[in-house]
């Protein structure tokens, strides 16, 4: 048996292991694992899984544009965001597990950082049963300003765009991450952050503020906990 071959073969194999590793366990590391995704019984079985968290790459290219419906049934394009510093997420209503838990830690940050410029958007990942209506009656839970936390509904494939290729992370029907991600004020990632672990979240506020108070033509490097 030829064992330099042996050793050359399992020298390629090892850096893809290493890399299926680290897709699957995120950013956050295999603390994380167990919050990567929920998914709704009452929508139906997903195909998928286990879905891991995305990796974000680094760029300062600005998110692409998107439209949307809010919960007061109005057309949301996001380049209202525009000049402002928002924050993403993905959940929905009819969520068995901690999307209650994820969504009272985005309504406690917006009550601390009381910022005009600052913004919470959040998408459903169950558009067909999370309607405007659904979805005003599920923010009313948060007493959340509609002017400073949009809850999304629309098209799935839309949706599905934004949270893989803006925010990074995995969505599916009725499957979604537990992490929420910071946007500047000329629309760059900054920053993504596990919305069910204390100490991430007062480091997600910590980038907020520090966004909101740096200079437009800033660019810092992203942060991913």
């Amino acid at each position: 048996m030829n064992t330099n071959k042996i050793l050359n073969k399992k020298n390629r194999v090892a850096p893809f292991l290493i890399l299926a590793a680290t897709c699957f366990f995120g950013c956050g590391g295999p603390g994380d694992l167990r919050d990567v995704s929920t998914r709704s019984k009452s929508v139906g079985a997903s195909k998928i899984e286990n879905a891991a968290e995305a990796t974000p790459v680094a760029t300062s290219e600005p998110a692409a544009r998107f439209e949307l419906t809010d919960q007061e049934g109005n057309q949301f394009d996001s380049s209202d965001l525009q000049g402002k510093v928002w924050m993403g997420s993905v959940f929905f209503a009819n969520c068995p597990g901690p999307c209650f838990r994820e969504n009272q830690a985005i309504a406690d940050i917006l009550r601390e950082i009381d910022d005009p410029n600052f913004v919470a958007v959040s998408l459903t990942c169950d558009p067909e049963n999370d309607t405007p209506a659904a979805l005003e009656h599920y923010a009313d839970r948060f007493e959340a300003d509609p002017q400073r936390w949009k809850f999304l509904t629309g098209d799935m494939d839309v949706i599905k765009r934004v949270g893989t290729k803006t925010f990074f992370l995995p969505v599916e029907i009725g499957v979604h991450s537990e992490r929420g991600v910071v946007f500047d004020r000329q629309g760059r990632l900054r920053g993504s952050y596990h919305l069910l672990q204390e100490d991430r979240v007062e480091r997600l506020k910590k980038l907020i503020r520090d966004v909101l108070a740096e200079d437009d033509a800033t660019v810092e490097t992203q942060e991913v906990d």
